[in-house]
């Protein structure tokens, strides 16, 4: 059995599919499926059902995946160490971030750390807070970013730096006489994030403060990106709550405008697996990310 066997029957486990797996590897589909049936004839185990056109993954399958992900993990671990002792001369960094923080907080300072240090390859992932959690829960990325809280046992969270949440409508869009009070909230057309999203959660614990409670609020869209909740708001869709970072250039072109709900400050947060072997390039990128000094603001 080889690390890069392993390699291969992760992805196409994650994927249940040989040809995106390959595609994925940069290999052909018939080295892809050869690897795979060579580990299977190795240990003489059934690791996939063939299913027509696509796999599944049998019980010793997903058994085994699990402790595939380990090893490998184990050997990217021994990887890391070894670049540390080049002195970030080179080196990997595995970044998953939230969509907030991955589109709008992260990438100068990501600019910033790879022109500190050219030699470390970066890969930067982005989903919700949902997902980002997931990936630093299973172990699979040096350091996750996010915008919502997580509640996760296996991994270390910490604050990094803070964000201001406000509601946006485009120009002329109704609001109350007599204020932005709980009945008009309710009632209110609201485009939201997808359930996961941070920014979502954060807003919908501000508005139980407002007395008014998740299930009564009336959203007429969700959508899965910052920059679509955006486009939406801008048509006239309706209302939704979005970081500054995220609608500052719309609100100066004039195409949104702010309105007056006062909503707390949230925190961005950090996530690392408590197991993780903590590389030099990721403790160099913290140090990049806390000392940055951004002109956004």
């Amino acid at each position: 059995m080889t690390l890069d066997q392993l390699r291969i029957f992760v992805a196409v486990a994650e994927r249940e599919h040989l040809t995106q797996a390959a595609n994925a590897l940069n290999m052909t589909q018939s080295a892809t499926s050869a690897a795979v049936a060579a580990l299977e004839a190795r240990h003489n185990v059934k690791l996939f059902d063939r299913l027509g056109r696509r796999i599944a993954l049998t019980s010793a399958g997903k058994s085994f995946l699990g402790e595939a992900k380990a090893v490998l993990a184990r050997a990217f671990a021994a990887e890391q160490a070894l670049a540390d002792l080049a002195g970030l001369k080179i080196g990997a960094l595995t970044v998953a971030a939230s969509q907030t923080v991955g589109n709008y907080w992260l990438p100068p300072r990501l600019n910033r750390f790879a022109g500190l240090y050219p030699g470390v390859s970066i890969k930067f992932t982005i989903g919700n807070t949902t997902e980002v959690a997931a990936l630093a829960a299973e172990g699979e990325i040096d350091l996750g970013f996010v915008e919502g809280e997580v509640d996760e046992p296996s991994l270390a969270i910490r604050p990094i730096d803070e964000d201001e949440l406000i509601v946006v409508a485009a120009p002329g869009q109704a609001v109350a006489p007599d204020g932005l009070n709980k009945e008009w909230l309710m009632q209110a057309p609201w485009v939201a994030r997808e359930k996961g999203s941070g920014t979502r959660a954060v807003f919908e614990a501000a508005l139980r403060d407002f007395g008014v409670e998740t299930s009564n609020r009336n959203i007429v869209l969700e959508l899965p990106s910052n920059e679509a909740v955006r486009a939406a708001v801008e048509s006239g869709c309706g209302l939704a709550a979005m970081s500054r970072l995220v609608v500052s250039a719309s609100i100066k072109a004039g195409s949104l405008v702010a309105l007056p709900l006062a909503l707390p400050r949230r925190q961005f947060y950090v996530l690392r697996h408590k197991e993780r072997y903590e590389s030099l390039a990721a403790r160099a990128f913290l140090d990049v990310a806390e000392n940055f000094t951004s002109s956004i603001r």
